[in-house]
């Protein structure tokens, strides 16, 4: 599997020839909107900066890209993905609305997805459902998700193997969101290198007592 972040929540996830693109943005938040072919697209939630589906070329002319949104329980090509309802706020949605976290299973590999999560933490029936995860994307430039501190306290409920954080502030993006490195200081991880993509394996994912913290570099800046 390989995994390359594009900014906000975006990302490439690919294995072999099949590819999943996950909250691809509007060119409006700054930066410029990831383009590439993709077997199946993955959206969160409805907010510009990460529905984009236009942007991303359909894989097969005949049939074109599977778009994935909302809860409920998939299989596409091979790729088990849930959807589970969570809240982009700490008000049950009122004031951002519902948002989809994502369990994205392929190569034996378990990834978690959280999208705009919002809630200042995991309830217990969201636990429930997610079961054991290896890889947690995780929102943490706070404003209009969970911030560096709650991120890490998720971090701490799922107990991943490893941890990618996305949805901070990076050059060329006008939203306002904290930086990265409170975050990383949280985690214990303050010099963890930044890694142009992540290529992993379900062998490479040992169990350690604690989670690796991996920074990537986004694709197009």
């Amino acid at each position: 599997m390989v995994i390359s972040w594009y900014g906000q929540s975006s990302f490439k996830i690919q294995s072999g020839e099949l590819v999943i693109a996950t909250d691809p943005y509007h060119k409006e938040i700054g930066l410029t909107p990831p383009r590439f072919k993709a077997d199946i697209v993955v959206v969160t939630h409805e907010h510009p900066d990460h529905n984009n589906i236009e942007t991303i070329p359909q894989a097969g002319e005949a049939e074109g890209a599977f778009i994935v949104r909302g809860p409920g329980d998939y299989e596409i090509k091979g790729v088990t993905i849930t959807g589970i309802e969570t809240f982009h706020d700490k008000v049950s949605g009122k004031e951002r609305g519902a948002n989809t976290a994502y369990i994205i299973e392929l190569e034996n590999i378990r990834l978690l997805h959280l999208g705009d999560f919002g809630e200042a933490k995991l309830r217990p029936e969201t636990i429930d459902a997610l079961g054991e995860i290896d890889i947690l994307l995780v929102p943490v430039g706070g404003t209009y998700t969970i911030d560096a501190e709650e991120a890490a306290e998720i971090a701490s409920q799922v107990e991943p193997k490893v941890v990618i954080p996305m949805h901070y502030k990076i050059p060329g993006l006008k939203v306002n969101l904290a930086p990265v490195d409170t975050f990383l200081k949280e985690m214990g991880a303050k010099s963890a290198e930044v890694e142009d993509r992540l290529t992993i394996k379900k062998k490479d994912l040992a169990e350690d007592e604690s989670a690796k913290v991996v920074v990537l570099k986004p694709v197009n800046s």
